[in-house]
C-alpha cells in the first residue's frame, strides 16, 4: 500500500481488542475515508484476520504489533476480550495492553506525519505516546452521552445508604429515576474498589487530558446529556454517529453471494408471513445455564458470528430482544426495530432506562420479582414479547423508533448534524497546529 503523502491528513486509529469496540471504529474509518483521509489502523496478530477481512475493500494500512505473552490467567493466544474464559479477567487483560507501548511508539516513528490519532478509552497509555510525538489524541469509548453523564451525576447518591432496588432521582436530571442496581459491581458499592475499579478510574485522567471524546450517537437524540457532559466534564464530547448508518450492509457491498443459513431461515419466515423476534446478547454476556434454558426454546439458535445489521434490516424481524449494549441499541434504531430490553452488564442497564423510559423505543423484559436484575422466566418473557410485537405499547414503540431511526440516518448524511460535527472537528485539528 502506498504511504500517505505528508501533505494529506493522516489519522492513526487504535481500537481496543474487543469486537464491540472494534466494529464501530471500522465504520468511523470508512466515514473518514470518504473525506480522502489516509488511515493507519493498529491491531495484534490474532486479530489481524478479522481486520483484514472487514477492511478488504479499503486502502487502510493495517499494522500489527505483538500482544503481551504469559499474562497470568489469560490463555496463550487470547488477544480479544470475547475469547476470555471469563470477564473477571478483563482488568488483567486490559492492563496488559500497557506493555504494547514500546511497539506502538516504534511503529509511530516509521510512519509519515500523523495529523491526529483516535484510540480507545481503555488504551489510556496511548496519550503518553501521542504527547511524545506531538499528536492530538481523540478518545473513543463506545458509551452514549446519557450513560456517561448519569454515571457522573449519580456518583454522590451511590455513596449514601440508598438500597439496591430503591429508585432515586438523578442529580441534574430530576425526571430520571434509577437504582443502585442499574450499575455493575464494583461501581454500585458505597466504597468501590478492586482491579476493575482501579483500571477504569486510571483511564479517567488520560481521557480528561485528551483533545476530545468521540460519541457514537447524534446530537438530536442526546442534546441535553451532551450539553451537560460538556459542562461538568472534559474533554469535549463530539457526536459523530450513528456510525453504523454510514456503513453499507455487507450484501450490498459484495453483491450476489450464498446466503447464510439464518438469513434463509428468515426468508422462510417472511414468506409465511411470520414475525420474528431477534434475540442477541452480544459477545460478552454470561448467562447461567438455567437462564439460557428459559430463552432457547423460542426457535432457531445460532452460535456462530452473525451479521446483526443484516438480520435487523430483514423484513421478517419486528422486534429485538437485546442486552442493550450501545452498539445494539443504535443498530436497532437505524433499522427502525423496537427493543425488548434485557440488560446484563456494564452500561447496559442505563441504556435500557434510556430505551424504555426516555426515548420510549422499547419495553422491558419482565423479571420474576420486578427488579432490574431479577430472573426472567419464559412466561414473563413471552408476555413481554407479545406486548412488543402485538400490543398497544409495542405499536407506540414501533412508531417512535421509526421517527428516531429516520433522524439517525439523516444525521450522518452530508449536511446532517454528525456530518457537520466531524467536519468541524477535522478542520479544528488541521488548522490549529498548537493543539
Amino acid at each position: 500500500m502506498a504511504s500517505p503523502s505528508p501533505r494529506t491528513i493522516h489519522v492513526v486509529v487504535f481500537p481496543f481488542m474487543s469486537k464491540g469496540h472494534t466494529i464501530p471504529i471500522f465504520d468511523l474509518a470508512r466515514f473518514l475515508l470518504c473525506r480522502k483521509i489516509s488511515i493507519t489502523i493498529f491491531t495484534t496478530p490474532a486479530n489481524r484476520p478479522f481486520f483484514s477481512n472487514s477492511l478488504s475493500d479499503t486502502n487502510i494500512n493495517i499494522i500489527e504489533i505483538p500482544f503481551p505473552q504469559n499474562i497470568q490467567g489469560v490463555p496463550q493466544g487470547v488477544e480479544s476480550t470475547d475469547k476470555l474464559p471469563s470477564m473477571s479477567l478483563f482488568a488483567t487483560f486490559a492492563n496488559a495492553t500497557k506493555l504494547m507501548k514500546p511497539h506502538f511508539e516504534k511503529a509511530l516513528e516509521s510512519l509519515p506525519p500523523v495529523t491526529f490519532m483516535i484510540t480507545d478509552g481503555f488504551l489510556g497509555w496511548t496519550l503518553d505516546s501521542a504527547n511524545k510525538f506531538g499528536i492530538p489524541r481523540l478518545v473513543y469509548f463506545g458509551m452514549n452521552a446519557f450513560s456517561r453523564v448519569l454515571t457522573i451525576s449519580a456518583a454522590s447518591v451511590l455513596r449514601t445508604q440508598v438500597s439496591d432496588d430503591e429508585l432515586f432521582e438523578v442529580p441534574d436530571f430530576p425526571w430520571i429515576k434509577i437504582t443502585r442496581n442499574d450499575f455493575d459491581l464494583p461501581f454500585r458499592d458505597r466504597e468501590p474498589k478492586g482491579p476493575l475499579f482501579d483500571f477504569v478510574k486510571e483511564q479517567s485522567t488520560p481521557t480528561s487530558k485528551s483533545y476530545g471524546l468521540l460519541v457514537n450517537s447524534f446530537y438530536e437524540l442526546e442534546s441535553v446529556y451532551v450539553n451537560c457532559c460538556n459542562r461538568i466534564s472534559s474533554p469535549k464530547s463530539w457526536c459523530i454517529g450513528p456510525l453504523c448508518a454510514f456503513h453499507e450492509p455487507a450484501k450490498e457491498q459484495q453483491g450476489v453471494s450464498e446466503k447464510p443459513s439464518y438469513i434463509k431461515w428468515l426468508d422462510g419466515m417472511l414468506e409465511q408471513g411470520k414475525q420474528v423476534l431477534y434475540v442477541a446478547f452480544g459477545t460478552q454476556a454470561e448467562l447461567s445455564p438455567d437462564q439460557f434454558k428459559e430463552i432457547k426454546i423460542g426457535g432457531l439458535v445460532v452460535t456462530e458470528w452473525v451479521d446483526q445489521r443484516e438480520i435487523l434490516s430483514h423484513g421478517s424481524v419486528e422486534g429485538f430482544l437485546s442486552h442493550c449494549g450501545w452498539n445494539s441499541v443504535i443498530e436497532s434504531i437505524c433499522a427502525k426495530v423496537p427493543i425488548l430490553a434485557w440488560p446484563m452488564m456494564a452500561d447496559q442497564h442505563l441504556n435500557a432506562r434510556m430505551v424504555v423510559e426516555v426515548i420510549k423505543i422499547g419495553l422491558r423484559a419482565e423479571t420474576c420479582d420486578g427488579s432490574v436484575r431479577g430472573f426472567v422466566k419464559w412466561e414473563g418473557l413471552e408476555k413481554s414479547a407479545k406486548e412488543l410485537m402485538e400490543g398497544d405499547k409495542g405499536k407506540e414503540a414501533r412508531k417512535k423508533v421509526k421517527e428516531i431511526g429516520e433522524a439517525a440516518i439523516n444525521a450522518v448524511k452530508e449536511g446532517g448534524s454528525s456530518w457537520q460535527t466531524l467536519n468541524e472537528l477535522i478542520v479544528e485539528l488541521t488548522e490549529n497546529k498548537s493543539v
